[in-house]
């Protein structure tokens, strides 16, 4: 049996520290997830459960969006995986008992570890105004108490519907439909806060918001640039196709603040040689400065422009000049800009030396195939979008887009948030996608914009939204701003949770808040024409079925979609004409109109009915088509802006730890960073601690600077020296998004600026 979940909050501020570690996986890595598994789900429950994980008769890995292979090893998981799924099928449960014994005051003092630690919730709960605890309600009654909410609104755009990446395609596309036909484009989702970056520079500039690559891709390049991402820690399956791409020849590039244990060495676990030994990875590793990327990929540009014209056989072919004049639009432009870069300028930014420089130029000339990943590094500053552009630049002088072994590859988090957009979770829709949505349902969708994640919390503030209903997520958690955010909430009049755990959005609440329990990747779903199977899309667009295998937590668990269909028919009533029964009982339905929407998904069933899945249309990709508003790629050639931080200050970036999956707190040690028992920590480079006056093992308040003044204050956290870049600091969210501001964000795309808070330390 699972052991019991812990009685009390462990202590946080009191880590172990030891030196970090070099390697990534191996034996340890084993060792820890069959730990976790057992402790969560038992041993029979853990084979049963884990043999399922990404296979093609399987349930998707509720955790990261990396793609599989056609051809798939038995474990096809990684430790991070696997705790997602032991957090999910775990044996421990949450009953209406659990929330009488413990009031929302004494829910709001514990830690997201404990809370989450607790198991899955049962019921359906109901928080009434005034209540100090929350207490069962039927199902009915519970979308009663919704509809009488969003029915009372002055206008429909007083509601936010927020959708977490974990929520199926089906889910998602009816959520959507559901908000448009009640008259509103307010869907923010968890790509706000992550790749919305990724998405707005790419479709300027290639004219699609998603990656170029596939898998296959990175096993044939020549060259792969891994720029801001810790594949160890946030997508380890990743490692596999670099240590896959290592074994063909490439080389890689390694860009980060941080050195990270995974892009040292890995040891794969799947092979007994891989364990003992492993694959070294990096190359090249350029510790950058944070913020600091633009600069570098900027000064790039202006050496590979200038190699091209040099007239040497060393730079001939340097610029892809047939793939420019065919393809691409704005090489004047870039030219100029780039002939501006400064070589001292650069190095003031990046914090690298020239030779480390000159070298990154000389593997990139030397690549025929050129692939550029990136994550939350790149997309969390208020250059973010700038700055991806600049990689785009890159990429199409040297014709690396739309060709075998080469493109862009932004690296999504959650398994489906990207299929979530796709399926219409967007507060800003193409006018084509609202417009085949009304002719095939026969309804009018609002045409105005609605509002993202910061304009939601802003709305909630300011009194003009009254509802917010999330649909899966820890909202409170992943947002930033902490205490404005948590008394925005507060002056909700109702906020609904569709959850599988608890977690710390459920101690915060509006005036009345309800918690909807709903079926996981793990969970059988059977509804009345038979079982039923959800689809995702990876991070590389390849869209497959998800299928799970376990019993469910509780009799009294609805799956999403019916989760969605019962509330639209509550909301809507007899004044819509859309099938929400018929979604209900056969998700089958919903797919046939999703197919008649969403292009690329022409014979849906049949096509996820494919044990691989199929692949959707990518016309930069497939045919060197860019659907831009030129009709050609875009170079871009914005001003180079780099984080500019006072004497005596830090600049933060806010990460995750090793025992965690965004604002999911699987344990309190962060093994490859040799940090354990503790998550209150803060990483200093040994030399700014000197020049600061922080000692190793001291305790420091974190404050955050910003131009509106306010203080912003993390107390009691560790100091940790640690191998950062110079004038950089890193510590875990979400205790640090307290000091990230609500109106930090990135130009154009509105992602908070969650790494590149500027930081001052004061005594505990």
């Amino acid at each position: 049996m699972a052991t019991k979940p812990p009685a009390g909050d462990p202590v946080q501020d009191a880590p172990q520290v030891a030196p970090p570690q070099h390697a990534a996986a191996g034996l340890p890595a084993i060792k820890h997830t069959l730990r976790i598994a057992q402790a969560q789900m038992g041993l029979a429950r853990t084979a049963r459960t884990l043999l399922k994980v990404n296979q093609k008769n399987g349930f998707d890995c509720p955790g990261c969006a990396w793609p599989e292979g056609d051809s798939r090893h038995t474990a096809e998981f990684c430790e991070n995986g696997a705790k997602a799924v032991a957090e999910e099928a775990t044996l421990r449960r949450v009953t209406p008992a659990f929330f009488a014994a413990h009031p929302l005051a004494e829910l709001a003092d514990r830690s997201g570890y404990w809370l989450g630690q607790q198991g899955r919730i049962t019921h359906p709960m109901y928080l009434p105004e005034g209540a100090d605890r929350y207490e069962p309600v039927t199902w009915e009654r519970a979308f009663e108490i919704i509809a009488e909410e969003l029915n009372a609104l002055g206008s429909p755009d007083e509601a936010l519907f927020y959708t977490s990446g974990r929520t199926s395609n089906e889910a998602a596309f009816l959520f959507q439909l559901f908000a448009r036909e009640f008259g509103t484009n307010n869907l923010p989702d968890c790509s706000n806060m992550c790749h919305e970056s990724s998405g707005s520079a790419l479709t300027e500039t290639i004219g699609i918001g998603k990656g170029s690559v596939s898998l296959e891709d990175l096993h044939q390049a020549d060259l792969i640039i891994v720029a801001g991402q810790n594949p160890g820690t946030n997508h380890p399956r990743m490692l596999s196709a670099l240590e896959k791409a290592k074994t063909s020849g490439a080389k890689i590039i390694s860009v980060n603040p941080l050195p990270e244990a995974g892009t040292e060495r890995f040891k794969n676990p799947q092979t007994p040689i891989g364990m003992l030994k492993g694959t070294a990875l990096t190359d090249l590793f350029l510790q950058i400065r944070i913020g600091g990327d633009q600069a570098l990929f900027r000064l790039l540009n202006k050496l590979v422009i200038e190699a091209s014209e040099s007239g040497s056989a060393a730079g001939s072919g340097a610029v892809d000049m047939d793939f420019v004049r065919e393809h691409t639009h704005g090489y004047e432009d870039l030219r100029t800009a780039a002939a501006a870069a400064d070589w001292d300028e650069t190095l003031t930014a990046t914090g690298l030396t020239r030779p480390e420089i000159e070298r990154a130029l000389a593997m990139i000339l030397a690549s025929q195939r050129t692939i550029v990943c990136w994550a939350m590094g790149l997309t969390q500053h208020k250059h973010a979008v700038a700055t991806i552009r600049e990689v785009v630049n890159l990429l199409l002088l040297r014709g690396n887009i739309g060709r075998p072994g080469a493109g862009v590859c932004p690296v999504r988090g959650h398994s489906n948030v990207q299929g979530d957009r796709t399926m219409g979770i967007f507060e800003r829709p193409a006018p084509a996608f609202l417009d085949a949505l009304d002719r095939e349902f026969g309804i009018t969708s609002p045409r105005h914009h609605g509002y993202d994640v910061v304009r939601s919390i802003e709305a909630l503030r300011d009194g003009k939204a009254r509802v917010l209903f999330a649909m899966g997520g820890n909202f409170v958690g992943a947002t930033p701003d902490t205490e404005v955010t948590e008394a925005a909430i507060r002056r909700a009049d109702l906020t609904v949770h569709v959850s599988t755990k608890l977690n710390r959005s459920h101690a915060v609440t509006g005036r009345r808040a309800l918690i909807l329990p709903t079926l996981g990747r793990t969970d059988k779903d059977v509804q009345a024409s038979g079982r039923q199977f959800v689809t995702v899309e990876d991070s590389m667009g390849m869209v497959h079925a998800s299928r799970g295998n376990l019993t469910p937590a509780s009799p009294h668990l609805l799956s999403e979609p019916a989760i969605v269909a019962r509330m639209a028919r509550a909301v809507l009533g007899d004044a819509s004409a859309t099938p929400w029964e018929e979604f209900e009982r056969d998700y089958a339905a919903i797919r046939d109109r999703i197919a008649r929407v969403v292009p690329g998904f022409e014979d849906f069933n049949a096509r996820a009915a494919r044990p691989e899945g199929f692949r959707l249309p990518h016309a930069p990709r497939d045919e060197r088509r860019f659907p831009t508003a030129t009709g050609k790629a875009n170079f871009t050639a914005a001003p180079v802006e780099y984080p500019k931080v006072p004497e005596g200050r830090l600049l933060l970036q806010t990460l995750r730890s090793h025992d965690q999956y965004n604002t999911t707190i699987y344990g309190l040690d962060d093994r490859y960073r040799g940090i354990t028992g503790g998550r209150r920590v803060v990483m200093v480079n040994p030399e700014d601690a000197a020049e600061l006056g922080l000692a190793d093992g001291s305790y420091t308040d974190l404050v955050s600077e910003w131009k509106d003044g306010v203080e912003r204050r993390a107390p009691g956290f560790r100091v940790v020296h640690y191998p950062t870049a110079r004038g950089c600091a890193a510590a875990y969210y979400p205790e640090t998004n307290v000091l990230v501001p609500l109106d930090s964000t990135a130009d154009t795309s509105n992602t908070p600026a969650s790494k590149s808070v500027v930081v001052r330390f004061e005594p505990a």
